[in-house]
């Protein structure tokens, strides 16, 4: 079985990639993908694994910033992971994964994401560490403390070395799902 990965840019994919992305995507995520998760997917750089069917699975990462103790640091936020369900447990994701991860340790301070339960033990074998403080977001109004993402919220340090859980993690604001 032939597999092909390809990384570029959402500005180098064709209307009928993204067509593909997203309906893998909506497959996946069994119809909870919604349009703001497909946004928040879009403007970095897409990984997309290809098996003799067709799109097997995908993943991408954006800029983002949060800021930690003062500074703010350039995150290569991982979105949009997914894999089709009849290609899932053939190792794709991880392969998807250790794509994103040479992007996120050459380009980026961290990388960060927000795992579903079933995502949690991907990322966690692959040494992405839940992040044990405040997760916060800069909103319209002011910092917003975002409860519900801590213990979900996973970080891959890159250059910017060891952070301090005491310190919360601000991240930039955006619509629909924050992180």
């Amino acid at each position: 079985m032939a597999i092909r990965l390809r990384t570029a840019h959402t500005a180098d994919l064709a209307p009928a990639d993204l067509h593909a992305v997203r309906d893998l995507l909506d497959d996946a995520f069994e119809g909870g993908f919604s349009d703001e998760d497909w946004d928040h997917g879009l403007g970095g750089i897409h990984v997309l694994v290809h098996d003799e069917r067709g799109l097997a699975a995908h993943g991408s990462v954006i800029q983002r910033r949060v800021l930690h103790r003062g500074r703010s640091l350039r995150v290569g936020y991982v979105e949009a992971v997914g894999v089709r369900a009849d290609a899932r447990r053939r190792g794709l994701g991880g392969r998807v994964l250790a794509e994103l991860e040479r992007i996120v340790d050459g380009a980026y301070a961290l990388g960060a994401l927000s795992a579903s339960e079933d995502g949690a033990a991907l990322y966690t074998a692959r040494g992405w560490q839940v992040w044990p403080g405040r997760i916060c977001a800069l909103g319209p109004d002011g910092i917003v403390r975002l409860a519900e993402e801590e213990g979900a919220t996973f970080l891959r340090p890159a250059s910017a070395g060891p952070l301090d859980p005491a310190h919360e993690l601000v991240f930039d604001w955006r619509d629909g799902d924050v992180l």
